[in-house]
């Protein structure tokens, strides 16, 4: 296999650990963000610093680099233009068509639930507060609210209410990306867990599927996530079905994040990402044969993937930052939080802080047949052991 030159449009600490991948197997990788010093920009070959929502500028560093691949790892990207770059020969990850249908929420809700009849919650659109006061009647309350386009939680709240909506529509309106004001109304499943299904998608080979990844969220946001999640085969082989109708009628190689919310035997599709996913960085502490990153680094090079197996069991706790925004952040506690065996700190190296920001994750593992309670609380114990500060 000839390097590849492989740009990353999104260099936090999804696209670092893939840049790891990527430059493991010799390739030549432009790392992409909107502020210097990003993460991934600190293993890359080269790096960029545009705003990727600026179509021009887009084009420009793809014409002056002229990659073989683009791999979009953020939201907050002009995916219009992939298509005319798939044009020109450029490999775009997963493909033009999934960027595009996946950043936005309404086009891969539209896809999942109107053209492949899938599972999922209630919902409806609205451009206006008046819309969604009409959405949230006919959904009921409790109901969700998010923007089309955002990540990490951003802009999602929780509609308990009637009075809840003028602040809930504000929150939306401005915690989105790129330039939609239109935003989605999602019917609340009392679920009784939710998980992640990584499934890998081959340019020549099967659909894969890792083991499920169980996680929990505050304020839209993972802050914990464990794997393997305990759950029946048939609700298992539901969402793997689901994951595979979605993901082939998407169209590309690589790795996808799909999130479902599950309710006894019933599964329920909730959203997916054509890409390594935040809860699948529990796959660091070597739950798998590869790691997530690896996976998506094969399928987007077109290399054998044999098979995905478990080999232990673990937990990923978040290191958040509570504070005030600060510049060159220091880290405190490490030498207590990594006292135990089968743990390890991962710093993302992110130069700026800001509160809820994520900047790193502790893991914990053991055998297959761990206790799984007993992996998180130790992973949780060991992220409020670290302390930042400037």
């Amino acid at each position: 296999m000839s390097v590849k030159k492989i740009m990353v449009l999104g260099s936090g600490e999804l696209g670092k650990e893939f840049i790891i991948s990527a430059k493991r197997l010799g390739n030549y990788v432009i790392a992409v963000d909107s502020y210097e010093h990003a993460p991934g920009m600190q293993v890359a070959d080269t790096y960029e610093i545009i705003s990727m929502l600026d179509g021009k500028a887009l084009d420009s560093i793809v014409q002056k680099h002229s990659p073989d691949i683009i791999v979009p790892e953020i939201e907050a990207i002009r995916t219009e233009r992939f298509y005319d770059y798939e044009k020109q020969g450029i490999q775009v990850v997963p493909s033009a068509k999934a960027a595009n249908f996946t950043m936005n929420r309404k086009s891969i809700r539209d896809l999942a639930a109107l053209e492949l009849g899938v599972k999922t919650a209630g919902f409806r659109y609205a451009i206006s507060m008046e819309q969604v006061e009409e959405a949230a009647h006919i959904l009921g309350f409790p109901c969700v609210i998010k923007p089309l386009m955002s990540s990490s939680g951003k802009g999602q709240s929780i509609i308990r209410k009637k009075e809840d909506i003028p602040a809930c529509w504000q929150y939306a309106t401005t915690g989105g990306r790129g330039d939609y004001i239109e935003v989605i109304i999602e019917e609340f499943i009392p679920f009784d867990y939710e998980i992640t299904l990584l499934t890998v998608t081959q340019k020549n080979g099967p659909t894969l599927f890792c083991p499920p990844i169980g996680h929990r969220q505050e304020r839209g946001d993972y802050q914990e996530s464990w794997q393997p999640c305990a759950m029946n085969v048939e609700a298992l082989k539901k969402a793997q079905e689901i994951a595979q109708k979605v993901t082939s009628a998407l169209q590309g190689a690589g790795l996808w994040g799909v999130e479902f919310f599950i309710k006894g035997n019933e599964v329920y599709f909730s959203e997916l990402s054509p890409r390594p996913h935040d809860t699948g960085m529990v796959t660091l502490a070597g739950t798998q044969n590869f790691s997530e990153f690896e996976l998506h680094c094969r399928a987007v090079l077109g290399l054998p993937i044999p098979s995905i197996t478990l080999e232990r069991a673990a937990a990923s706790s978040v290191i958040l930052y509570r504070g005030n925004e600060t510049v060159s952040p220091q880290y405190f506690g490490l030498e207590k939080a990594l006292e135990d065996n089968n743990t390890d700190i991962r710093i993302f190296g992110k130069p700026i802080t800001r509160t809820f920001r994520r900047m790193g994750v502790a893991l914990a593992w053991g055998s297959p047949e761990s206790d799984i309670q007993q992996l998180r609380d130790k992973a949780n114990s060991m992220a409020h052991i670290i302390t930042i500060s400037a």
